[in-house]
């Protein structure tokens, strides 16, 4: 099993948190590290919420296995926004990673 061909430049981002200067909490995303991933839409669907219609687009994004990535990163590829759900060692072999992501499309 392969996670695919490895042709798009994503970043890894980390949450964290700032305060202004009023002392209200912010949400921070910074770049944990740039590499090369292969990204697949699997599935798709529309939903209505309170603010309206929206989308919701299921994305598997394999990269080699090495940098420190877990359910609280994010991948971003271009403006596009991954928020990754889970993370598969391919064949716990420790060669490659599986992101299972979400992108919300507007």
């Amino acid at each position: 099993m392969s996670a695919g061909r490895r042709d798009k430049l994503v970043t890894i981002q980390r949450r964290g948190d700032d305060q202004d200067s009023t002392g209200q909490v912010l949400e921070t995303w910074s770049p944990q590290s740039t590499i090369w991933a292969s990204i697949a839409p699997v599935a798709g669907r529309e939903y209505f919420n309170a603010s309206g219609e929206r989308a919701e687009v299921t994305h598997k994004i394999g990269i080699v296995y090495g940098p420190t990535v877990a359910p609280r990163d994010r991948i971003t590829y271009g403006s596009r926004i991954f928020d990754i759900k889970s993370v598969i060692n391919l064949q716990e072999r420790n060669r490659e990673l599986l992101l299972m992501c979400t992108e919300h499309v507007v």
